[in-house]
């Protein structure tokens, strides 16, 4: 197994970090592959890329926490990112802290998506001392759906969300919360 990198956390198999320069490759080339981008209005080019890698980063030295770079702990490698992050964009539960994760397709279908998301809950309520976290997806983005469910979230409501609301496809979001409790991450009372 391959530590040699400063993990914030990790779960069995991931870790997780902060944005380091070297991770801006892997970065692009996941949100250039449309298949990944699916459920957002457009891929993102270079530019976008990096602006959007400079916020997460910027957003963790403000914060202590954003969606974290994620490496496969055996191999070191990048597959993605999953964390939190603040928004504020108009919505009848914001301002709020979000959960998200977004990973490289060749990842997909082997479980780090809910293992990782799992362990940011932990990583939330245990260290972080955050109350209430929320997910945000499209109503036709069931694969991260099903991974709110499988995390123990439960589905608080629908929205129009104010940035897409120009994407007939994209613009109805479903929203899942968790409360901090000993259960919700996982923890029985003795």
């Amino acid at each position: 197994m391959n530590l040699s990198k400063d993990y914030l956390f990790t779960s069995e198999r991931l870790g997780f970090r902060n944005w380091q320069n070297s991770d801006f490759d892997a970065f692009a080339a996941m949100n250039a592959d449309a298949d990944v981008m699916q459920f957002f209005p457009k891929i993102l080019n270079g530019e976008g890329s990096v602006r959007l890698m400079q916020r997460l980063a910027q957003h963790f030295d403000e914060k202590g926490y954003t969606y974290f770079v994620v490496d496969i702990l055996e191999t070191s490698e990048c597959i993605g990112f999953i964390g939190m992050c603040n928004q504020k964009y108009e919505a009848p539960f914001t301002p709020c802290v979000d959960i998200g994760w977004r990973l490289a397709k060749p990842f997909w279908g082997k479980g780090y998506a809910t293992e990782g998301a799992k362990r940011c809950l932990e990583y939330a309520f245990e260290t972080l001392h955050l109350k209430k976290i929320y997910a945000v997806a499209s109503t036709i983005n069931l694969p991260s759906i099903r991974v709110m469910e499988k995390i123990g979230m439960q589905k608080a409501g629908t929205f129009i969300h104010p940035e897409l609301v120009d994407n007939e496809r994209l613009r109805e979001c479903v929203y899942y919360n968790i409360e901090s409790t000993l259960e919700s991450i996982g923890i029985q009372k003795s």
